[in-house]
């Protein structure tokens, strides 16, 4: 039986409202009794990653991106943390090779699983676009910008489109504007659940 607090991170009503996890990721965090604030973590992430792709898509058409493989990827980048509670509260990379295998151990693909390896390797050689999204919505929930992170989008942003690098970062950076503006109420809400369930 899915314990309570882990229950209530999954299904509660949230301010900024947002959106539930896909069925799939909710099913492996009951299985492997996450930790109610990593569920809440991954559900604000998950949120913003769903209000980027729309953004992308309406004011990016050209952009060439798998918005499912996104939402997944943003859904279950901080997985590992099921093995390494530890960095829910204090820093860490131990997760995220953590969490690519305990993906692959549960039957995703690696295709979908690199994400909970590469979501902090936006620097590293062949890191896609699906990739740069996941890892910005992972800055963006919280208020964060990462001028090289962005940069690296507002890159293939300008290639997509043919426009004007300086153009594309105005119109990104209005985007990410929009969704910080309610990361504190988004950290408040994550932080109403408890590292653990008991």
């Amino acid at each position: 039986m899915t314990a309570d607090p882990l229950r209530r991170a999954l299904t509660a009503p949230a301010d900024p409202p947002l959106r539930s996890l896909p069925d799939q990721v909710v099913a492996l965090l009951e299985t492997l009794h996450a930790p109610p604030r990593l569920a809440a973590h991954l559900r604000a992430v998950h949120d913003v990653a769903a209000q980027l792709t729309d953004a992308m898509a309406e004011s990016f058409p050209q952009l060439p991106f798998d918005r499912d493989a996104v939402l997944f990827g943003a859904a279950t980048h901080d997985i590992g943390k099921v093995r390494h509670p530890e960095e829910l509260s204090g820093p860490g990379s131990a997760h995220e090779p953590a969490g690519y295998e305990l993906l692959l151990g549960h039957g995703v693909s690696e295709a979908l699983a690199r994400f909970a390896r590469d979501h902090a390797s936006w620097q590293q050689d062949g890191i896609g676009v699906d990739d740069l999204l996941v890892s910005v919505a992972d800055k963006v929930w919280k208020g964060k910008r990462v001028t090289d992170l962005e940069g690296l989008l507002v890159d293939r942003l300008a290639e997509a489109t043919g426009r004007e690098r300086w153009s594309v970062f105005l119109d990104l950076d209005d985007i990410l504007d929009h969704i910080a503006a309610d990361a504190n109420r988004r950290l408040a809400f994550q932080a109403t659940h408890p590292v653990r369930d008991r």
